[in-house]
């Protein structure tokens, strides 16, 4: 009988201390790991960098390391290899990709712009690098008022692709942006319900949500914004219970930096599963594993390749964000 390739992994490294034996291939190797704030707690542990994606692709475009290993979804690592094209980018499992960048195709936001001629399209920086390359500016849910803030009242624009953060812009910008319909499995299954009986059992908490999340979860919370955003305000805040409406894997970093304080997570209305549990979780992020760090160091694969017109592209709309943020 054949095994799996998960099986012969395990088999391979039984019995290995493998956040050792990867920290010394990184020495040896002269490589960095990045890790995305929702992958597991043992990948954060024996990260170089841990953080939202642009600022860790911002991060280790600054190293001087050869390699770098982006823990996290296929686009972050595509991310990274636009700030650093002479480096070596690996990504443990090309299979960990993103709903909310599956959402949004480049053939179909190319015959999107077709139909509207005249707008400039501000992107996500949750996209492929091919949806980037057609793209104008690119955001994060940290500065995406700030950037949109700064373009013409009168300049018609597309927004894509996470309806809920375009809504919330539109909200707190005044504008009337085009938003495409496009959305994170994990965010979409945040409910007002859940918030409001964790609310009962605490309540002196904190909430907080991530604004890929729905108008009606955004409309209760206490602190909206990215991750990083919510992560500040529970180290500075002297408050001592907080309800996150987002990724569970963020409350590994939130433990760690405030051992004294409680993180709730918000559970999903429905799991994917159809049962009950605790907490709302991206099994895409998940996909990363030690055995598939070590592995992918160890064999320096898969690595990242761009096509050079599209990466050409692609990074202008980054560079034009950095210019307004």
């Amino acid at each position: 009988m054949l095994k799996t390739e998960r099986q012969q992994v395990g088999e391979l490294c039984s019995g290995m201390d493998l956040k050792a034996e990867i920290r010394q291939m990184c020495k040896e190797k002269d490589a960095i790991i990045l890790a995305h704030y929702y992958t597991i707690g043992d990948i954060q542990d024996i990260a170089d960098f841990v953080g939202d994606s642009l600022a860790l692709a911002r991060k280790a475009a600054e190293t001087d390391a050869k390699m770098m290993v982006m823990c996290g979804v296929h686009f972050m690592a595509e991310t990274c290899k636009l700030l650093s094209p002479d480096k070596i980018v690996l990504c443990p499992d090309l299979n960990a990709g993103c709903s909310l960048a599956d959402s949004c195709k480049a053939e179909d936001l190319k015959k999107f712009k077709d139909e509207h001629p005249g707008y400039q399209v501000i992107s996500y920086v949750n996209t492929t690098a091919a949806v980037k390359a057609l793209t104008d500016v690119v955001v994060t849910s940290g500065n995406a008022k700030k950037v949109v803030d700064q373009l013409p009242k009168d300049a018609k624009l597309i927004f894509g692709p996470d309806y809920n953060l375009g809504n919330y812009i539109n909200e707190v910008t005044g504008r009337n942006m085009l938003l495409w319909n496009g959305g994170c499995h994990v965010h979409e299954r945040f409910s007002v319900s859940k918030i409001l009986e964790l609310k009962e059992q605490y309540p002196d908490a904190v909430v907080m949500a991530h604004l890929e999340c729905k108008a009606p979860v955004l409309a209760i919370a206490d602190v909206k914004g990215s991750t990083a955003t919510m992560l500040s305000y529970a180290q500075q805040s002297d408050k001592r219970q907080f309800i996150v409406a987002t990724e569970a894997g963020i409350l590994h970093e939130m433990q760690r930096t405030c051992p004294d304080r409680l993180f709730i997570p918000v559970p999903p209305e429905i799991s994917e599963s159809g049962l009950e549990c605790s907490c709302n979780e991206c099994q895409y992020m998940k996909m990363n594993t030690l055995e598939k760090v070590y592995n992918c160091l160890k064999n320096e694969s898969p690595k990242i390749k761009i096509d050079p017109k599209i990466a050409k592209q692609a990074v202008k709309p980054i560079e034009r964000m950095l210019e307004l943020s």
